[in-house]
């Protein structure tokens, strides 16, 4: 018996990926993460499969699930939103795991990040603008913020930022963030990317509040805060350069 905990991916049900799908087909147990999840990654589930929707479970029940299939002999599949490594609250799943001594895998999906910035048709790191990407977030009341994680440090490098679970505070983000970036800064919030009902919102640090005023945004969206967002003017990368040498185009000849 195993847990698998699987990454379902930002919200199409389209961008699982075929190891997950196959996993979910293969489980007679499936949790998944109800308010996150498209109900349409539960068809793949077998016909007679138990599956429970862990939105109104504590952490001990969720655990006793699992303790369930194990003493029973199947195997879950574990459906979170998004990617497990950033803010899956898998860790202390995992944990919990460790010490009753119930083996699990985990199986990436495709994250916020990556699905907003394919709504925005944007690549996050352009030659000579920002070379970084920084996922962060604000204080919340299920995970404060360390003292040494603050808006501003990651700022003041300039990159592009990826703000998670802020929506909520947007305006304490742009006043954070104007002094470091400046008042004209491109800002693009995409709400439940790749969903039926995405919506992007786009404009500056000093109009974007007003706009997710206007809005009426609550969660369940990425800021995206940065040069790179915005810029036309860049330079091209020397991978594709005819005079750069690399070892599968030596001399800059061929392709």
């Amino acid at each position: 018996m195993t847990v698998h905990f699987i990454g379902a991916g930002p919200g199409a049900a389209d961008l699982i990926t075929l190891r997950g799908r196959d996993l979910i087909a293969a489980c007679p147990v499936c949790l998944y993460a109800g308010s996150l999840i498209p109900r349409t990654m539960l068809d793949w589930c077998p016909p007679d499969a138990r599956i429970v929707d862990t939105a109104p479970l504590d952490l001990d029940a969720l655990i006793g699930e699992m303790q369930a299939a194990h003493e029973a002999g199947q195997d879950v599949a574990r459906l979170h939103s998004g990617d497990l490594s950033i803010w899956s609250a898998c860790g202390e799943q995992m944990r919990r795991l460790d010490a009753l001594g119930i083996p699990f895998t985990v199986t990436p999906g495709v994250p916020a990040f990556a699905a907003a910035a394919a709504t925005l048709k944007r690549e996050l790191t352009l030659p000579g603008v920002a070379q970084s990407l920084v996922l962060t977030r604000t204080s919340g009341r299920a995970s404060a913020m360390p003292e040494r994680e603050k808006l501003a440090t990651f700022a003041a490098s300039g990159t592009t930022l990826a703000i998670h679970l802020s929506i909520h505070v947007i305006e304490q983000v742009v006043a954070e963030l104007t002094p470091l970036y400046g008042a004209d800064c491109p800002v693009a919030i995409v709400f439940r990317a790749s969903w039926p009902d995405e919506r992007v919102l786009r404009g500056t640090l000093s109009s974007i509040a007003a706009e997710v005023q206007a809005s009426g945004l609550e969660r369940t969206a990425l800021i995206l805060v940065g040069p790179a967002l915005g810029s036309q003017d860049f330079g091209e990368s020397a991978l594709y350069s005819a005079g750069y040498d690399r070892r599968f185009r030596p001399s800059g000849g061929g392709v």
